[in-house]
């Protein structure tokens, strides 16, 4: 009987495994497609190594690793779960030395879920990897994908998930170089659910690394109320032991709020020991006692590892529409940098040095500093609703010149004008506009303690500040003129719209653009500057189907009599921001069915 069986198993195992027509005889029938398997039963490849036994694992072939201290040190510990782009991935569970990647190369691999994005951490080596795989359904049907891998070791510190300041090597001992892992998402189709996904092919190029993957879905059951972009990573405090209570305007309204923190940007994890939300009263104080919020199904803090973000747990908590919130977080620790938003055109509060958890506190005697910027949390969401239209811009968006804590920003205008109505839906408006932004290149580099807040470029934060929004469903895009001022020629200009509309189109968003402003009389908007302008406004109103909407913002705002300028009437003084009444102009001005898909929109 026994060898019976071990004949019968070694014919399987000839059977799967094909061979090639010879002489001899013809080929043997083609294997069955093997069954998809979990990522980490695919592990194939070391990445990770201890700095006391470097040679252990070998990521390039040529013998350099990632250093498993860099990782523990950046809060990327083994097994943990970390919040990226919106997606909830887990680090392999391997000690440093074991397999923990695999080398993409038309592996099946066993995913459940139903969302909008796949998401993997990844990295190329010996340069960018890119090839085209498939997701299978449960329904039957396929889609495919491409997927990039920026090269581990030179791709954009702007798009990384985290940067780490080692490599180790197999000889011994390490070099002061920047590692790289990414976050990348790519489209799934709506409402399908996955029953596997198919590795790209190997890449001619570079080796595609795939360390973890997971399905992401930031639509059912949300509604973005309030946002802000991460603008850069600043030094800050020291603050010890103090809470933060940060002021913020809701747009829609709903039911079971949850909040975002993020820690983009950063080089080392930060503790949030307590958190809690609030309708304000004056100042700091709050209208009754806060509401306690919990991370992770009923933890009272959280940890944000370096790059990532954490949402909290939704708290029975009605947001009202059109009205300021406190979110107030406790850090217990030494905090000397921080994730920030710098242009906030708001005031909020500190407590004083040593002063410990105060998130509890009604009173607003407890924080006696000010700041006009918002450290680490970058939105509140609510239960129910439509979902959300996404404002991505410079300053002009931000509300730089706007009154402070009056809420006057283009953005504000519209939340109301939507939730005021009930034609169409009322979706929340989520600002992410950053003063000083770019379409094409980045004024922050994306890593590192610097002073700069002017954010990455539009098109390497569209991905963390537009698709990855709860339940987006229209972007509008309002940016160019720094680009202009900087000297970007117009086609790039146009290229980067491009980009990004195609990009928003394959996640089903709508895509609104406007015009770019006038700016004559700002300092450096010369005649070149105005060349440029005409050029791209005049691709935006005959874009080709490029868009699904226009708004022409140059027109609303722009001196009759001197279509270089700005109406006096709307012109902050400086030539080049719209000033309360302007903006109020610019948020007016929105047709509201270009917001929504029509009958046979998108």
């Amino acid at each position: 009987m026994r060898v019976r069986r071990a004949a019968t198993a070694l014919t399987l195992l000839l059977t799967a495994t094909a061979l090639p027509a010879t002489a001899a005889g013809p080929a043997r029938a083609a294997p069955a497609p093997p069954r998809p398997l979990p990522l980490s039963a695919l592990f194939d490849n070391r990445a990770v190594s201890d700095d006391s036994r470097p040679g252990a694992a070998d990521f390039d072939g040529a013998g350099r690793s990632l250093s498993a201290q860099d990782l523990a040190a950046a809060g990327w510990t083994p097994g943990s779960a970390l919040m990226l782009d919106g997606a909830r991935l887990t680090l392999p569970r391997t000690a440093a030395g074991a397999p923990d990647n695999v080398v993409a190369h038309g592996q099946q691999v066993a995913l459940r879920g139903r969302g909008e994005a796949l998401t993997f951490l990844v990295s190329g080596t010996g340069g960018a990897a890119t090839g085209t795989g498939t997701v299978r359904y449960r329904d039957g049907s396929r889609s495919s994908y491409e997927l990039t891998a920026p090269d581990w070791r030179s791709g954009p510190l702007s798009t990384k998930a985290v940067a780490l300041p080692h490599l180790n090597h197999a000889t011994g001992g390490q070099s002061a170089e920047t590692a790289r892992l990414y976050a990348v998402a790519v489209p799934l189709r709506a409402g399908r659910a996955v029953r596997s996904v198919v590795l790209p092919t190997r890449s001619a190029a570079g080796a595609l690394h795939v360390f973890a993957v997971s399905v992401r879905d930031t639509g059912r059951g949300r509604t973005g109320s309030w946002a802000a972009s991460t603008a850069g990573y600043r030094a800050v405090g020291p603050w010890t032991d103090r809470t933060l209570r940060l002021v913020v305007h809701s747009g829609a309204g709903g039911p079971r709020a949850r909040i975002r923190l993020a820690n983009t940007f950063a080089a080392a994890p930060v503790e949030i020991a307590a958190a809690s939300i609030a309708v304000r009263g004056a100042g700091a104080a709050a209208v009754g006692p806060p509401v306690p919020l919990t991370f992770g199904g009923g933890h009272t803090g959280t940890r944000l590892p370096a790059g990532a973000e954490a949402f909290s747990d939704p708290v029975d908590f009605t947001v009202p529409a059109g009205t300021d919130l406190l979110v107030s977080l406790h850090l217990p620790g030494t905090v000397t940098a921080a994730p920030v938003h710098q242009e906030a055109s708001q005031l909020s509060y500190l407590s004083a040095a040593g002063s410990g958890d105060r998130t509890a506190d009604a009173g607003g005697t407890a924080f006696p500093e000010t700041m006009t910027s918002w450290p680490f949390l970058t939105g509140v969401d609510v239960g129910d609703g439509p979902g959300s239209v996404v404002a991505l811009g410079d300053s002009i968006t931000d509300g730089v010149k706007s009154t402070s804590g009056a809420n006057r920003r283009w953005p504000d205008v519209l939340a109301r004008r939507l939730w005021a109505q009930h034609a169409l839906p009322r979706y929340g408006v989520l600002n992410h506009g950053i003063s000083a932004n770019r379409l094409v290149t980045d004024r922050y580099q994306g890593d590192g303690v610097s002073s700069d807040t002017g954010g990455v470029s539009a098109g390497h934060r569209l991905e963390r500040d537009v698709l990855a929004q709860p339940a987006a469903r229209t972007v509008v895009v309002f940016e160019g003129i720094n680009d202009m001022r900087a000297g970007t020629p117009a086609e790039d200009i146009v290229a980067a719209l491009r980009a990004l509309a195609r990009r928003a189109h394959e996640r089903g968003l709508r895509v609104v653009v406007a015009t770019v402003a006038p700016c004559a009389g700002y300092g450096d908007c010369t005649p070149a500057v105005e060349a440029r302008r005409q050029a791209v406004n005049a691709f935006v109103r005959d874009n080709g189907g490029a868009f699904d909407a226009t708004l022409d913002f140059d027109a609303v705002v722009r001196d009759p009599q001197q279509p270089r300028r700005l109406l006096p009437a709307y012109d902050s003084g400086d030539h080049l921001h719209p000033g309360d009444a302007g903006l109020q102009a610019l948020g007016d001005s929105v047709d509201l069915r270009a917001l929504a898909p029509g009958p046979g929109g998108r």
